[in-house]
């Protein structure tokens, strides 16, 4: 059965373990079918309803994908699995643009301010034991001033370890499972992860270079989506960023479905130059994220939360059960990068723009259509996804695949020009052209 490997178990846990096992070992693999209820029911010895709550269980688990009649298979990310299914293997001499990193060149040194947050916890050590505030004093001072700088709505303050951990705990604090969630397609491959792994189920929101296109919100709520996470800047994979005419046209949705839960994600702060245009509050219940990895670094593991006291309280109470709180350290380096000027947001998202931009133009110039409004990705739809990056590969060039980032959309790949000097930006776009075609990418339907 399934090739080499035999499902085994009794029980409903124990079948669904099984497979887990299985998926993470790589020894089945994403998209493989697995057996229908009865059949592996008889194959077991177990009464199908067991087979059936195992499957469930895979389900609500992000394991596997169920389609009625068509059957159950391992989805194509299953939650269980650590290993990054589609992750671009690049050999030694290839460009590496795939990676989504921002350039480390124009990341802060972290030395001076960890010293600086060393120093205060020696000279007042209780601080940073049991029992304190979550949050520093002068973060949240800081953070609530820059919230209010872009109209982002007064709410309570909180820290998380990063994006992924803050929508995480905004989402378990009011869905159960089963519930749906409208994002962004074609979004954030992390995303598209995190959902199903929380036994929520996914739909798809199709979005233009102004973000989330209104009647997709409204299909996906009439579709019963509960919830509706949106990117304010520099949206993975296209670069997508809200305009002030797009925020108010989303309100405009939401404000007939006060019971859905709205998640903003700002992880361009820092690092675009385009102005901030909230959707909160159109709804009871919001939640506004802000990380700060791009501009200051992936490993700091910051993110800034705010929204209503009632998603902010049960975001703490959990937090506080759990890991507790960001380490005060951190927050404090944090404080001393904000405070002492250690980036230059101007100067850094003048960077990222100049190289999307060239790039972008470079690739019109070859009849190459590509989308890339803000941040350091360029989204090119391509015909075929499969052969465009193993053309690319072969041209020197490792681009991310664009399944990675699709649910319902067209094919596409992602380019990071984060590292990209002018004089590379002329070979890229010679390779991309030829990879797909002068004009061979699908027309966008937006």
């Amino acid at each position: 059965m399934l090739g080499e490997y035999r499902i085994t178990g009794r029980r409903a846990s124990e079948i669904a373990e099984s497979v887990e096992l299985a998926v993470g070992a790589g020894e089945l693999e994403p998209g493989q079918l697995l057996p229908p209820l009865r059949e592996l029911a008889t194959e077991l010895g177990v009464n199908p309803n067991t087979v059936a709550a195992a499957y469930r269980l895979l389900r609500d688990r992000g394991v596997i994908e169920t389609a009625g009649r068509r059957g159950s298979r391992v989805r194509p990310r299953p939650a269980s699995s650590a290993r990054d299914l589609i992750r671009v293997h690049v050999p030694d001499g290839v460009r590496d643009v795939a990676d989504g990193n921002p350039d480390p060149a124009l990341l802060p040194p972290l030395g001076d301010a960890l010293a600086a947050a060393a120093r205060d916890n020696a000279r007042q050590p209780g601080r940073y034991l049991y029992g304190q505030e979550p949050v520093v004093e002068d973060l949240a001072r800081l953070a609530r001033a820059a919230f209010d700088e872009g109209g982002v709505p007064d709410g309570p303050i909180g820290v998380l370890s990063g994006s992924l951990d803050a929508i995480e705990r905004v989402l378990t604090a009011h869905l159960k499972p089963g519930d749906a969630v409208a994002i962004e397609d074609p979004g954030w491959g992390a995303m598209l992860d995190l959902v199903p792994a929380l036994g929520l189920r996914p739909e798809p929101m199709p979005l233009d270079d102004e973000g989330p296109l209104p009647q997709g919100l409204e299909r996906a709520v009439a579709a019963g989506a509960r919830a509706v996470v949106i990117t304010c800047r520099a949206q993975n994979p296209t670069g997508a960023a809200v305009s002030a005419a797009r925020a108010r046209a989303l309100r405009e949705v939401l404000a007939a479905h006060p019971g859905v839960l709205l998640i903003e994600d700002d992880h361009g702060h820092g690092m675009v130059d385009l102005p901030l245009h909230p959707v909160a509050p159109a709804t009871g219940h919001w939640a506004f994220v802000r990380s700060v990895a791009k501009a200051y670094g992936p490993d700091l593991r910051l993110a800034l939360l705010t929204g209503d006291a009632v998603t902010l309280d049960r975001v703490r109470g959990r937090q506080r059960l759990g890991p507790g709180w960001v380490s005060r350290l951190l927050q404090g380096a944090l404080v001393d990068l904000w405070t002492s000027g250690a980036v230059d947001p101007e100067r850094v998202a003048r960077s990222y723009r100049e190289r999307r931009e060239g790039l972008l133009r470079a690739l019109r110039e070859r009849g190459v259509a590509a989308r890339g409004r803000s941040g350091f990705v360029v989204w090119v739809p391509v015909p075929d996804e499969t052969g465009a990056v193993a053309r690319l590969l072969h041209a020197g060039w490792a681009v991310a695949p664009g399944a990675r980032f699709r649910m319902a959309s067209e094919p596409g790949v992602r380019l990071t020009v984060s590292r990209l000097e002018p004089e590379d930006i002329g070979p890229l776009a010679d390779a991309v052209a030829a990879a797909i075609g002068p004009g061979s990418g699908p027309r966008s339907r937006y």
